[in-house]
């Protein structure tokens, strides 16, 4: 799911920068200029703040994880259709009762014992491709987990057939038979169908400063489309190295830069960069074998930087005007040893306004925050761009 507002809240509320401009560039898994460049490795827990957050709902991996817009909790959603909202609370320690890995939030649950469960499918549900979005104050989230789409009170956790928001947002759904409906939650109508895909819908990203609407599919293509008639104004296969070859059937994500021009565009074997107007590929970053896939990843707040997640438990910060790696976070440093299974990151998010902040969901049901030691306060250092172009490397 894609919510149109919040793309455009995200341009009121941030500092617009453009990247780098430069010549589509390939990133090279063994490139000398990243050798050179100083990567800041941490592996022990001391080297970062991390925390688990507290659950006593019965564990199952994490399927879609965000940030209240606020900043001040964390949304997860689980395989098993249901949802966890974790609140931070104001105190002497957290004075903005802000998302911080130096204070456990409340696992948060109305007094009625309501759980916000999505209906599920007759399918397996590890088939399902669970979504969700939130309004942009935070009152509403709407979510899928395969079945019919739910509309809850975020304070409630009572479902809604109907919304009559003041910000008249429209809803794009990506569906398993490769269309998207626009869904208007005003008019609680079905305002078209979009059809151009040859496999499900993955993902979807609005820009508001470029009036289109980006899908990506299973098939390893983007459309673009027009918010004005709903056309589709182009499409473009994911790139890839010689020698190398996409899985036939694979999620890939998009979100775009806060300049609501460039694309980031997420897929197991690689992190690429798009100029969303006419699909023009501008760099790419390709994982390392060692690292396994990459399960997921995010602009910071500021689109400086990119989070991403790795099937090893890894975590990699990359430049995001060059992408270039410069911190590596190992899974000794933020989760717990567990010899009897491997635990990694299925999802990642990025908090709202604390640019180093991020989050993980796991494959073991967890939900971590993690965030520099005070001491650091950043991931690494950027390196510097050589004679004025962006080179991507690992």
């Amino acid at each position: 799911m894609a919510d149109r507002a919040n793309s455009f809240a995200a341009m009121e509320n941030n500092e617009v920068r453009t990247l780098v401009d430069g010549k589509p560039r390939i990133a090279d898994d063994l490139g000398e200029r990243s050798r050179a460049c100083k990567v800041t490795e941490i592996t022990e827990p001391s080297q970062c703040c991390s925390m688990r957050l507290a659950d006593n709902v019965p564990v199952t991996k994490v399927s879609r994880l965000i940030y209240t817009n606020s900043g001040s909790g964390v949304l997860a959603l689980a395989s098993n259709a249901v949802h966890k909202l974790w609140k931070w609370q104001k105190s002497d320690h957290n004075l903005a009762g802000k998302a911080t890995a130096n204070a456990q939030p409340v696992l948060w649950q109305p007094a009625s014992g309501i759980m916000m469960t999505n209906e599920t499918s007759d399918t397996n549900p590890e088939d399902a491709i669970p979504c969700f979005a939130l309004s942009k104050n935070d009152s509403y989230v709407m979510s899928a987990s395969g079945g019919k789409i739910s509309l809850f009170n975020m304070m409630t956790f009572k479902q809604r057939s109907s919304l009559h928001p003041l910000d008249n947002n429209i809803i794009a759904i990506g569906m398993e038979d490769s269309s998207i409906q626009i869904y208007n939650v005003r008019t609680d109508e079905v305002k078209t169908k979009l059809n151009g895909h040859q496999n499900r819908i993955t993902g979807l990203a609005f820009s508001q400063a470029l009036n289109i609407l980006v899908s990506s599919g299973a098939d390893s293509q983007l459309c673009v489309w027009s918010m004005d008639g709903w056309e589709k104004q182009s499409n473009k296969y994911l790139q890839v190295q010689h020698g190398r070859s996409l899985p036939a059937v694979s999620d890939t994500r998009v979100q775009f830069h806060l300049d609501q021009i460039h694309l980031l565009v997420v897929h197991e074997t690689q992190i690429a960069i798009y100029d969303a107007q006419k699909l023009d590929w501008w760099m790419q970053w390709v994982r390392k074998e060692a690292t396994g896939p990459i399960t997921s990843a995010t602009y910071s707040c500021d689109s400086q930087s990119i989070f991403v997640s790795f099937e090893n438990g890894s975590v990699d910060v990359l430049t995001a005007s060059n992408l270039r790696l410069r911190c590596r976070i190992n899974p000794t440093a933020y989760l717990p040893p567990n010899p009897s299974s491997r635990v990694y990151p299925l999802v990642i998010a990025a908090h709202p306004s604390e640019t180093n902040q991020f989050a993980v969901g796991l494959n073991n049901g967890a939900v971590h925050v993690v965030e520099p030691s005070e001491t650091e306060g950043k991931w690494g250092t950027s390196p510097p761009l050589e004679n004025g172009a962006a080179v991507p490397d690992n």
